[in-house]
């Protein structure tokens, strides 16, 4: 006997339904308290599918509300529902999948893809088999109803399909979708490439055994009238281009040719992904022989895409010149990543380096729009290709950007803009000449009347601003550091944002170029505090902090600080240990009491506290939540992360002084608690604060040194590259005031207090050092603390100097002169006397590195010129001359100047 309703309960459940439709918010709560009473009743899922395939009488909202309600249980409950009741809702689905109403096709099409991915396709093995079969039916609707609910799984369960799980149904489904592309319904045959296209990425068999066939299909498709076919014929030939690039490149003259079209197809979302094709084919090897002879094309027509739309400019509110009164909504601010502190060493010829980690926040030039549209796409296209072809892509810009940025249509104007900053990477040689006369022009824009046309002069204006750094300051870097200060103080909150990004992006390329105008800085940054709505409020925090990055200590001056610190301390003051508004804050301190040194007293106790306060809260909570998960929230370990960071920029900033902080602390203890914590962002900042601590206030550490060594040991693992650079940084930290307490005391280095530990860590560091692939800045690290051990403890780390002589040579030859450098050439120079024998087959590598120093102090130069001469007197004249031959000329002078060998 099939399952019927009880009409009072019917009615009950319609009354519900109807009342959720309610905009009152009591009378939701009310709703929501009913619907889990309701959910106590096994059959109460029953009514709700009934509501869905056979109450025709009701309004479709209604119907499909019941179903939305019914796919929520399934998601939150299927394994609780009883047999039958699951039996029957399945069987309704089935029954129904070809309503006539669009609206509950769709309904019972998610209900159904729902059901399957709670791990249903095992136990429901008919259903496939019955969609397939209903593809078949005469009905329109029911055959549009399978498909959308057989696209709706293929999209989320590709994988699972493609496997032996389920005796791979892939081998029948794909033929049979390919059937459908001549299909005489539109959205028919745009449901059978969608389904086809869900297994394009993962490379499923049962497609690359049909690939030929599917190509030629949408080609055949290729001038369909529909647009909706049309964008997934395009989008399915963009992840073509990614996965059988081979099946293409014969018809590649006539994919670029239809791809040129598609880019300006009159619906954008056609546009859009036709216009993904260039960013996809930019990234193949072959994308420079294949599309240089259609620059000529496609550079107008990306340019063109370029242009806001009239919507664009209607969701940006593009004729809002003075929105900065208006307070920002909460949803507008994007939730802020911190990202942890790392250790790197400075470079030859530059400022330290980045780590290896990619610059991801470019090209944001108008990210309140940030779903991605044609003209975001248009323009990465543009920077894509700049790269590729660099300046050959000039000839076919140069005479549409003239035309583009004096134009008097400010839409048209400032698209020219955003062009002329998309290219600026990798047509930068190219524009050289040209930006002399170009850069007055943009800070000009910087003045426009029109909002949005000032928001992305700043934006472009900075990506050249290496190029004007590299000039006299008077000749653009004046100008344009005048006019972006008065930017940051717009009275619109777009062109605000875009102004402080890119004074900041200024400050990172001028450094100390900008001390004479810090005064003139300061009072803008300043101004800006008590200006500035919410979300902009954050970004300044970023633009201080990066200034004194910047200028570094030439912050410190009395009549700098009194600008500066008031205002930061105020916000710090109001600020909540809960606020997530600390994180930006926090760093910016951090940056801000690096620079500050001594400067910075005045203010470190009570940021010094709260830091502590802030780790220790963290935690407690975590502690709590780990004990009882169904009482207690996970905590957001944001807070200690940049607390810790905080706490480094002190320790280093302050060096000696911080040490009163740190006795009248616990910090050690929630120190080593920190260390062990499972997320590594936490381990990498604690071990880049132990290692500051061990410069500063090594007394408080060394108490510590035997629990913190085995746990530094363990996470010398290469998989959480920071952690481990971090942790092998603090080593060298720890080995070099082992080494300096020892010499105190003893008055030699015979034995260390470090001797102990040396076993702990050094067979790690040796198989990272020789590890392949392994990022730069953890090599140089690796090597200056196996050096620094190699220093303090000669006789347990050189009998393995063999072993990692070469890597540890090669890696350092780049560092410049300093500190860290000089502390591990040292122990190299000790580690050669205690074993010669290990640096022989190697000895090249070594005069390489010798000879990468500028100004060694001399008795380092002693040590250098002692080893030379030594293992040259060691092996003869001839022998040595011989030897020598095979030194590149410059390295053969370097050390006959330096060393007379």
């Amino acid at each position: 006997m099939e399952w019927q309703p009880d009409e009072q309960g019917l009615q009950q459940v319609l009354q519900l339904l109807k009342d959720s439709q309610s905009p009152n918010t009591a009378t939701q709560r009310a709703v929501q308290q009913k619907l889990e009473q309701l959910n106590q009743f096994p059959d109460f899922n029953n009514y709700l599918i009934f509501v869905l395939t056979r109450l025709k009488t009701e309004d479709e909202p209604t119907r499909s509300l019941s179903g939305l309600i019914l796919k929520n249980n399934v998601k939150a409950h299927y394994q609780n529902f009883p047999a039958a009741v699951a039996d029957f809702i399945k069987q309704e689905c089935l029954n129904n999948i070809g309503d006539p109403s669009p609206l509950i096709r769709a309904t019972i099409g998610i209900l159904i893809t729902t059901i399957s991915s709670k791990g249903e396709l095992q136990t429901w093995p008919e259903l496939l088999p019955q969609l397939c079969n209903l593809l078949n039916s005469e009905d329109y609707n029911t055959c549009e109803g399978s498909f959308g609910a057989l696209q709706k799984i293929c999209e989320d369960s590709s994988e699972l399909l493609d496997s032996d799980a389920l005796n791979r149904p892939l081998n029948i489904m794909i033929p049979k979708f390919l059937q459908f592309f001549k299909h005489c319904s539109p959205k028919i045959r745009s449901h059978a490439i969608a389904c086809v296209n869900q297994f394009i990425i993962g490379r499923a068999q049962a497609l690359m055994d049909n690939i030929d066939t599917f190509i030629e299909s949408l080609f055949a498709l290729a001038a369909d009238e529909d647009s909706e076919v049309r964008k997934n014929v395009c989008r399915a030939l963009v992840m073509l281009l990614e996965v059988r690039i081979d099946r293409l490149i014969p018809h590649m003259h006539s994919i670029i040719q239809y791809m040129l079209q598609r880019t300006q197809d009159p619906d954008e979302n056609v546009s859009l992904e036709a216009c993904e094709f260039w960013l996809t084919l930019a990234e193949q090897p072959i994308c420079k022989e294949v599309l240089s002879g259609h620059l000529v094309q496609l550079i107008p027509i990306l340019v063109n895409g370029m242009k806001y739309s009239e919507i664009d400019i209607i969701l940006l509110k593009g004729d809002v010149e003075e929105d900065e009164a208006v307070p920002d909504s909460e949803q507008d601010i994007k939730p802020r990543f911190h990202k942890s502190r790392t250790v790197t060493l400075q470079h030859e010829g530059g400022e330290g380096e980045e780590g290896e980690d990619i610059d991801e926040d470019d090209d944001d030039d108008d990210d309140t729009l940030s779903d991605w549209n044609l003209r975001k796409c248009s323009a990465a296209a543009l920077d894509v290709l700049a790269n590729v072809f660099r300046d050959e892509l000039l000839p076919h810009l140069l005479p549409l950007l003239k035309g583009l940025l004096f134009h008097p249509d400010w839409v048209i104007k400032e698209s020219g803009i955003l062009v002329l900053g998309a290219i600026a990477e990798g047509c930068m040689q190219g524009m050289v000449p040209y930006l002399p006369e170009l850069i007055p022009h943009l800070i000009q824009c910087l003045c426009d009347k029109k909002a949005l046309v000032r928001s992305i002069a700043c934006w472009t204006l900075s990506r050249y601003a290496h190029w004007v750094v590299s000039q006299p300051p008077d000749s653009h870097l004046k100008p344009l550091m005048t006019e972006l200060l008065k930017r940051i103080l717009d009275g619109n909150k777009r062109v605000q944002e875009a102004a402080c990004s890119a004074f900041a992006t200024l400050e990172e390329e001028a450094c100390t170029e900008l001390v004479p105008y810090l005064s003139f800085i300061l009072d803008t940054l300043v101004f800006a505090f008590g200006k500035y709505q919410h979300k902009n409020l954050l970004i300044l925090y970023d633009a201080i902090g990066t200034l004194a990055d910047s200028v570094g200590h030439h912050l410190n001056q009395p009549e700098y600080i009194q600008k500066l610190m008031p205002p930061l301390i105020a916000k710090w003051n109001e600020l909540k240990d809960e606020d997530k508004d600390l994180f930006p804050l926090l760093e910016c301190l951090s940056s801000v009491a690096t620079a500050l040194q001594s400067g910075f007293l005045p203010y470190c106790e009570p940021v010094y506290q709260r830091c502590v306060t802030l780790v220790q809260k963290t935690l407690a909570q975590a502690m709590m939540y780990n004990q009882h998960p169904d009482q207690y929230e996970a905590p957001d370990k944001d807070f200690m992360i940049v607390a810790l960071d905080l706490l480094s920029g002190l320790a280093e900033g302050l060096g000696g002084s911080v040490e009163q902080l740190v006795a009248r602390s616990n910090i050690m203890t929630l120190l080593f608690q920190c260390m062990q914590d499972p997320m590594p962002e936490v381990r990498q900042s604690s071990f880049a604060l132990l290692g500051d601590l061990t410069k500063a206030c090594f007394p408080h550490v060394k108490p510590c040194i035997a629990e913190f060594m085995p746990i530094l040991g363990l996470n010398l693992n290469p998989e959480f590259i920071s952690v481990c650079n971090n942790a092998t940084w603090a080593i060298g930290e720890i080995a070099m005031q082992m080494g300096r307490t020892d010499k105190k005391e003893e008055g030699d280095c015979s034995g260390s207090d470090m001797q102990p530990y040396v076993g702990l860590v050094l067979n790690n560091l040796v198989e990272i050092i020789n590890r392949p692939n392994t990022p730069k800045t953890l090599l140089e690290n690796t090597a200056i603390t196996i050096g620094r051990l190699g220093y303090v403890c000669p006789q347990e780390v050189a009998p393995m100097l063999q072993q990692f002589i070469r890597p540890w040579c090669t890696s350092l030859r780049n560092i410049r002169d300093n500190e860290e450098k000089d502390s591990a050439f040292r122990g190299i120079c000790m580690m050669i006397g205690v074993n010669p024998g290990g640096v022989v087959q190697d000895f090249i590598f070594f005069c390489d590195a010798v000879a990468s120093w500028v100004s060694p102090k001399d008795d380092l130069r002693d040590m250098f010129y002692k080893i030379l001469h030594g293992f040259k007197d060691q092996v003869g004249e001839e022998n040595w001359q011989q030897f020598s031959e095979q030194f590149p000329p410059l390295l053969k002078e370097r050390l006959s100047a330096c060393y007379g060998v």
